[in-house]
């Protein structure tokens, strides 16, 4: 069994510092950075805590009883996630994305989904709200949180057998209430829900067939994931990602399928139909194939860095020109200067940066700044 990688140093006590640029960077709703890449995308950790203890992201070895995890002053109120997503959404972001953790564990975030749905681009269009959850607590919150303004849902679901699903969360939770919380959030119209397999090879690679032939039909679009190199707590090794091109050619063997054009610029889930017009699955191809080339997306983490990447090593501090006084056009001028500074490509330098776990170099934890 490969040794796990304890991380020596905490992303949540280190950040770079956001200074306000002496040339101003004014919102135009279209900032781009030094690959010429806009930015489109905001997904907002709410907390840093979650009920499962999946080994890919939150393994019990780290977060365990004694774990340290940020006192409620640290982390950001909803006023102050709202007005930075209003920032944002004035450089150009159309979609937020609620993540955690698991962010229906943040109390009262109905409050917050209330709030960020009244806010509006330059144009005058409401952003897309979204947000990606384990499932647990789903069924009872997916009808508060579509009156809230919620408008879709992605479940992190990685395979229907009790046994198998139950051994992932490391936690014993029962498959069939994340299915209730699914069936629930389709009634609650909070559609098309996704829902988002991670195939690590080894462990859950045989229930993918049962997953595809589970959700063909419904109107639920099923998203593979390979198993990602995210910070340093999971004990990556290669050997047990399974390339999407495998997940495909399986599923096609069974059910034929044919390519879809992507939805919007920047879409990390390369989409196919069934031939027969079931619905449509993705393929997230985050190791073997890179897509960092239209990459939009900025994360906000829950307690106010900003990162530019999923794999990087330090965030840029909002949270101190918050709560130091900045005026909105200086923050507005902060956030336009990291982005037009931003040149991350982790993903495509995958390969030249391989040796980076003993250089010194730490990602940050995916659990921290959500996916």
């Amino acid at each position: 069994m490969a040794e796990r990688v304890i991380p020596l140093v905490d992303q949540r006590l280190t950040a770079l510092r956001a200074p306000v640029p002496a040339q101003a960077v004014a919102p135009t709703g279209h900032v781009t950075d030094q690959l010429g890449r806009p930015l489109r995308d905001l997904r907002i950790s709410v907390t840093d805590r979650c009920n499962f203890r999946c080994s890919y992201c939150m393994p019990k070895e780290v977060f365990d009883k004694d774990y340290t995890y940020l006192p409620h002053a640290a982390l950001l109120s909803f006023e102050e996630i709202t007005r930075l997503a209003r920032l944002f959404l004035a450089h150009g972001v159309r979609k937020i994305r609620l993540t955690g953790g698991e962010p229906l564990l943040r109390k009262n975030i109905e409050i917050l989904i209330g709030q960020l749905a009244g806010l509006r681009t330059l144009a005058g269009t409401p952003p897309e709200i979204t947000l990606t959850t384990n499932g647990s607590l789903l069924a009872r919150k997916a009808r508060a949180l579509r009156e809230a303004g919620l408008q879709r849902v992605t479940v992190s679901l990685d395979g229907l057998d009790d046994a198998v699903f139950r051994g992932m969360n490391d936690v014993d939770f029962p498959v069939a209430e994340v299915l209730a919380g699914i069936e629930a959030a389709q009634a609650a119209g909070l559609a098309p829900v996704k829902v988002n397999m991670v195939v690590k090879r080894g462990t859950n690679e045989h229930e993918i067939l049962p997953m595809a032939r589970h959700f063909r039909g419904t109107g639920i679009v099923l998203r593979f994931i390979e198993y990602m190199d995210v910070g340093a707590t999971n004990g990556w090794r290669m050997d047990e990602v399974l390339p999407s091109a495998e997940v495909r050619r399986l599923i096609a063997s069974e059910f034929p399928l044919v390519p879809l054009d992507p939805t919007v610029e920047g879409e990390t889930a390369e989409r196919w139909a069934y031939a027969d017009g079931a619905g449509e699955i993705g393929l997230v191809s985050s190791v073997t194939q890179a897509f960092c080339g239209d990459c939009n997306r900025a994360r906000l983490s829950t307690e106010g860095k900003v990162y530019l990447c999923l794999f990087a090593g330090n965030g840029y501090d909002l949270r101190e020109l918050l709560r130091g006084g900045a005026s909105d056009e200086d923050i507005a001028s902060a956030i336009g200067a990291i982005w037009q500074g931003r040149a991350d490509r982790y993903s495509q330098l995958r390969g030249s940066l391989a040796a980076d776990t003993g250089s010194g170099r730490r990602r940050v934890e995916m659990s921290y700044i959500g996916g």
